[in-house]
C-alpha cells in the first residue's frame, strides 16, 4: 500500500520507495524518508498529504506519496 490509501494518524514503516527517479530518491532521503524508517500521515489534501517523519512535517504531492510504500 501506498501513503496515498493511507489512514491520517496511524504510524506505518517505509517499507520500499517505489520510483525510477534518481533526483525524487535523493530528495526522500534528504527529508529522512528511507526503508524502515516510521511515518506517520497527518493529514490528506486535495494534491497530496501531510506527513511527520522524524521531527519534522511536510506537504508532499500525490506523486511523492504514491511512490512510498508502507
Amino acid at each position: 500500500m501506498n501513503l496515498t490509501h493511507a489512514e491520517h494518524g496511524r504510524e506505518y514503516v517505509i517499507q520500499h520507495i517505489a520510483t525510477d527517479d534518481a533526483e525524487m530518491d535523493a530528495f526522500l532521503f534528504s527529508l529522512g524518508c528511507y526503508a524502515g524508517e516510521p511515518i506517520t500521515v497527518v493529514s490528506h489534501l486535495k494534491g497530496g498529504c501531510v506527513v511527520s517523519i522524524k521531527d519534522g512535517r511536510y506537504t508532499i504531492d500525490r506523486q511523492l506519496a504514491s511512490a512510498i510504500q508502507v
